[in-house]
């Protein structure tokens, strides 16, 4: 797997970590080896990851995702949960592809994951807020939860989040840039401005003669009447 089809595989790889792969058959090791000195020391921490997640079954196209730094992998073993009896491997190996592959296929959907089930192994690559919501849905199925209880709340996680990032995406985009306000509501923007030039005036230094000459010229929608009370 690690080689490939006329040395593709291995050829990917090195093209896309900087390093030179040396694959020993017969025993299984695998080395990576950066010639060069500058080289980013969490891609030599991730490289390992990627060799894992094809030796686990992971295509080593999505494999080599690894490498980017928000992508992330997990890994289960499910005989931590059913114990070494292999018919109880297999048996929860079903359950987490479900029909077909419906099950995993919904689990990646709906967290923007990728899933390889190997063996006794289950493995799943994704970003932060990807694994947040694929773990916990992984690890009731292990527990032995009802496919649509974990789907559901699965479910309710995405759309908990996804609350949470459009209240922060408003918060963010409230302390850019007013123009899109200005152009809809010209006439609170102005009252805006009015009002903190109004507060940036009282801030004015009185031992400073060119803000006090400032302060007291008029603008353009600013004029002075007098009365009596």
């Amino acid at each position: 797997m690690l080689i490939g089809k006329a040395g593709r595989t291995r050829k990917m790889l090195e093209k896309a970590s900087g390093a030179s792969l040396e694959i020993d058959s017969a025993t299984g090791d695998v080395s990576a080896i950066w010639e060069e000195e500058e080289i980013d020391p969490i891609l030599k921490m991730k490289m390992p990851d990627v060799i894992r997640a094809i030796g686990r079954g992971l295509a080593p196209n999505r494999a080599v995702r690894l490498l980017d730094d928000e992508v992330f992998l997990r890994m289960y073993d499910i005989r931590e949960w059913v114990g070494r009896q292999p018919n109880q491997t297999r048996r929860m190996r079903s359950r987490l592809i479900g029909r077909n592959g419906r099950i995993r296929s919904l689990i990646e959907e709906m967290s923007q994951t990728e899933m390889a089930i190997y063996g006794s192994t289950v493995l799943v690559i994704g970003d932060e807020d990807g694994l947040a919501l694929a773990t916990p849905a992984i690890e009731n199925i292990l527990n032995g939860a009802e496919h649509g209880t974990v789907l559901h709340g699965l479910e309710q996680d995405r759309k908990r989040m996804r609350i949470q990032s459009r209240s922060l995406d408003t918060y963010d985009t409230g302390k850019g840039s007013s123009d899109s306000f200005d152009a809809l509501v010209p006439e609170l923007a102005d009252a805006r401005r009015r009002r903190e030039r109004r507060f940036k005036s009282a801030q004015v230094d009185p031992d400073d003669e060119e803000e006090v000459s400032e302060m007291l010229e008029l603008a353009e929608d600013e004029s002075i009447t007098y009365g009596e009370e």
